[in-house]
């Protein structure tokens, strides 16, 4: 593989050395996730521990996550830790459902992710980067400083509600987008009392005062849904046939409950574009630390474009682009962890005849946020080096050692949604500018419901 002699490290928690107490495990938990894990996480195939007061599998080998995730996924269910943390703000989106509803909600979204749709999608997400991206003037000509990472925030959302939405959400872009980082922020940390299995109408001290802004939510949500109704009686002929009337469609008691609509609707305003706004911004501030990769990816970005190829194709076409976006969400992925249960006693034996047995009810953790970083599947694993995801490269990855969208049944339906989206937007903003490093970017990877940058990414803006 061809890799530069001295590529960056970006920071991240180094791994612990010593066990801590349970005390120190709550105390972590609370500030930061991604500080827990050992050394043996990162070196190991496997770990049996006791986590608080549960007995934890903790998950490297890729084929003991693709035994769990796909070949006997029956077997695990969503851990009571994850419910815990994801149902008081999805409650029975996507995401969070289980048996039947997920099954429902499946059948019903799906088709707006069909091939077909690409083509919009990628006009779509082409005018909606060429509009955000001219508030950059501005910053270049006063020599001004923005956040990358508030910006991809708001940016991917503007891409979501006109993809999805039409852009017929009810609620004005900027402070809505704010909320949504303050509520994914709040709610969607892990607390002590999730930790220790406490029953859901335990208060949460980290999530007190995110009422409102539940209720607020709910509000935007029941008005989109109820104007996109108005619109499908007076105007069936004229309505979007995108996610919003889709769900709508599939109202009814053989379909989807309004609640259940109401939920995916939030999980997608939500989880859907927070997950690629955190990769985008990681990735520009991972790219300003290696320039000559980020040269070739900008002489990709103006061949492409300068051929005027359709936006649709640029994913296959800037393989220089989409690569950098994966080694980001290699060493940050935007969901650090995959939490399951065992519901009943499992057993799995490796190619080389090792044995594990599952008992009954035991935590199963499958980490991305250790398994991008584990010595055994990685060179380097601690850097960032892109090329891993260039042609020829990435096909010796295991299928199961890179999960940035999950995998099996559950696989993020909108993977190849949110790779298009992340290269039509790097290759927008990168042709007309470039975003570097100040003394004050310095940010902190912390883990909330995905993997945020503590402090923000500033980042000094210039025109190419």
């Amino acid at each position: 593989m061809d890799m530069i002699s001295r590529p960056f490290e970006p920071p991240a928690p180094v791994p612990r050395a010593q066990d801590l107490s349970k005390f120190e495990v709550l105390r972590t938990v609370l500030r930061n996730p991604l500080e827990l894990w050992s050394e043996q996480s990162y070196t190991l195939p496997w770990i049996e521990t006791r986590f608080v007061n549960q007995q934890t599998l903790i998950v490297n080998d890729p084929g003991l996550i693709r035994y769990i995730l796909v070949e006997n996924v029956a077997n695990y269910e969503m851990s009571e830790v994850r419910r815990l943390v994801l149902r008081p703000i999805l409650r029975d989106g996507l995401l969070t459902a289980e048996g039947a509803t997920w099954k429902r909600t499946r059948k019903a979204v799906a088709p707006v992710f069909t091939p077909r749709h690409a083509k919009g999608f990628a006009d779509k997400m082409l005018s909606t980067c060429e509009h955000y991206a001219g508030r950059y003037d501005r910053a270049v000509d006063t020599h001004g400083v923005v956040d990358i990472a508030t910006d991809m925030t708001e940016l991917t959302y503007d891409i979501l509600a006109e993809t999805l939405f039409s852009g017929q959400i009810a609620a004005e872009t900027e402070s809505f987008t704010r909320d949504v980082e303050t509520l994914l922020g709040s709610m969607g940390r892990v607390d002590p009392m999730d930790m220790l299995l406490a029953p859901s109408w335990v208060p949460r001290v980290t999530r007190w005062g995110s009422g409102k802004l539940m209720r607020r939510f709910g509000t935007v949500v029941a008005a989109t849904m109820e104007e996109r109704r108005r619109q499908m009686r007076a105007h069936p002929d004229t309505v979007p046939q995108d996610f919003l009337t889709l769900l709508l469609e599939r109202e009814g008691p053989d379909g989807l409950h309004a609640d259940e609509i109401a939920d995916n609707i939030l999980t997608f305003i939500g989880a859907g574009h927070e997950t690629t706004a955190r990769a985008l911004g990681w990735t520009f501030y991972c790219i300003a630390h290696a320039p000559e990769f980020r040269a070739l990816m900008e002489t990709e970005i103006d061949r492409v474009i300068g051929n005027g190829t359709d936006p649709v194709d640029w994913l296959e076409n800037m393989p220089h682009v989409r690569a950098a976006f994966e080694e980001s969400m290699r060493l940050y992925p935007p969901a650090p962890s995959i939490n399951r249960a065992a519901i009943e006693a499992d057993s799995w034996t490796s190619p080389t005849g090792e044995r594990i047995d599952i008992a009954k009810g035991v935590s199963v953790l499958v980490m991305p946020w250790t398994l991008h970083r584990h010595t055994l599947y990685w060179e380097r694993p601690r850097a960032f080096m892109p090329q891993r995801f260039m042609p020829g490269n990435r096909e010796s990855l295991h299928r199961f050692q890179y999960l940035p969208f999950g995998a099996g049944p559950r696989v993020c339906i909108g993977a190849t949604f949110a790779l298009q989206e992340a290269v039509i937007a790097l290759g927008v903003l990168m042709k007309t500018y470039r975003f570097d490093v100040t003394p004050q970017t310095r940010p902190w990877p912390v883990q909330r419901l995905t993997t945020q940058p503590q402090g923000g990414i500033p980042m000094r803006v210039t025109r190419r």
